[in-house]
């Protein structure tokens, strides 16, 4: 399978693609803007397995503009795709009285606006039957417990919920399946930093390892729906 992976660099994605490359026939393209750490990444995957093949892809999502630069970079590894996880992701822990534009700007570009057009950039390489994951919180699902201080940060990831459902509604005519991970809190360097001290019940591995089989496997039973991921409120 062909398999394009987001905010590969670290946390979640970075185990996902350490899971997805031991798979005889993968092929991976990790997507991050951290450079070091997506090399230290494709350094560990061989380590695990010899003949894995995965393209570390340096790039900063919220540089629009050069997204048809990023395409003929994908190109030169794989022009199909089948799998596409949308797990880039970025938090602001910050109250509502203290937020600022360019912080709340931040969080929207890259969870809700890079998803949606780096999807669009993608569709013509993307197969029938091919799967769209994209990676949202329980936080964004309506009626669930918040976190204080991420009124961006929640609000963002519901949009993501329902740009999902869109997406699926959108694409089913093309047979390319779209579905949703909300996902609980999860011990990432990420959470770390936004609640110090604070100790979330999942751990990255745990949490790559269920959005690893969804995404190979989770379209044959699953299109435009938001799943919860969590053991724990929220």
């Amino acid at each position: 399978m062909n398999i394009i992976i987001t905010g590969a660099s670290r946390g979640i994605g970075a185990e996902i693609v350490k899971i997805l490359c031991k798979h005889k026939g993968n092929h991976i393209i990790a997507l991050s803007r951290n450079g070091d750490a997506l090399r230290k990444l494709v350094a560990e995957c061989i380590k695990l397995n010899p003949d894995a093949k995965v393209r570390a892809v340096e790039f900063d999502l919220v540089q629009y503009d050069f997204y048809p630069f990023l395409l003929q970079k994908i190109e030169t590894f794989f022009r199909n795709c089948d799998v596409l996880v949308n797990n880039a992701g970025r938090l602001v822990n910050r109250s509502l009285e203290k937020m600022e534009f360019q912080d709340f700007d931040n969080v929207f570009n890259i969870n809700v606006k890079s998803v949606y057009f780096l999807t669009q950039l993608l569709l013509p390489a993307m197969n029938k039957g091919s799967h769209i994951v994209n990676i949202s919180s329980i936080g964004g699902v309506q009626g669930s417990k918040k976190f204080k201080g991420l009124t961006a940060y929640s609000s963002s990831k519901g949009a993501l919920t329902i740009l999902s459902e869109a997406f699926a509604e959108e694409l089913m005519e093309r047979e390319i399946s779209v579905n949703c991970l909300a996902l609980g809190a999860t011990q990432t360097e990420m959470f770390e930093k936004a609640f110090p001290g604070l100790k979330a019940l999942q751990t990255p591995l745990q949490m790559a390892q269920f959005i690893a089989d969804f995404a190979v496997t989770g379209h044959k039973l699953f299109n435009g729906k938001v799943i919860p991921v969590s053991n724990s409120v929220p």
